[in-house]
């Protein structure tokens, strides 16, 4: 079973032994990612909106590499550093997703890689139709 390996010059660098993205019969397997501005490796922003804008656009790079498309996700992760911040994230997700939208899990963890405050990954569908 032959799966590809996914990267992409618009998203940030792994920043450890792992692949951006697995591509593995119709689907793709996006590796968490904040929200590292991807020319300068920095977070984008303090704040969960801005840090959250950039962890979909650097997924959506991603995708773009594989061929999909983040609207084809079938499952998201988001890991929060502040579940108070719930319904800011939920807010800008519903406004940037198209319906249906996907299933999706949501866990408060207590530190993420660079301090950020949210981290993202997801399995999307390549060949969706």
């Amino acid at each position: 079973m032959a799966r590809e390996i996914i990267q992409s010059s618009l998203a940030p660098k792994a920043l450890g032994p792992y692949a951006q993205a697995v591509k593995h019969q119709g689907l793709l397997f996006l590796s968490g990612q904040l929200g590292l501005d991807p020319e300068t490796g920095a977070l984008k922003g303090d704040d969960v909106l801005s840090q959250t804008r950039q962890a979909l656009s650097n997924l959506a790079a991603v995708c773009a590499e594989a061929n999909t498309h983040l609207h084809h996700a079938l499952k998201l992760t988001l890991y929060l550093r502040d579940m108070n911040q719930f319904d800011v994230v939920n807010d800008l997700l519903a406004n940037t997703l198209k319906q249906p939208y996907p299933a999706r899990s949501t866990v408060e963890v207590s530190r993420l890689p660079k301090d950020a405050l949210i981290e993202i990954d997801a399995i999307v569908a390549v060949d969706a139709g």
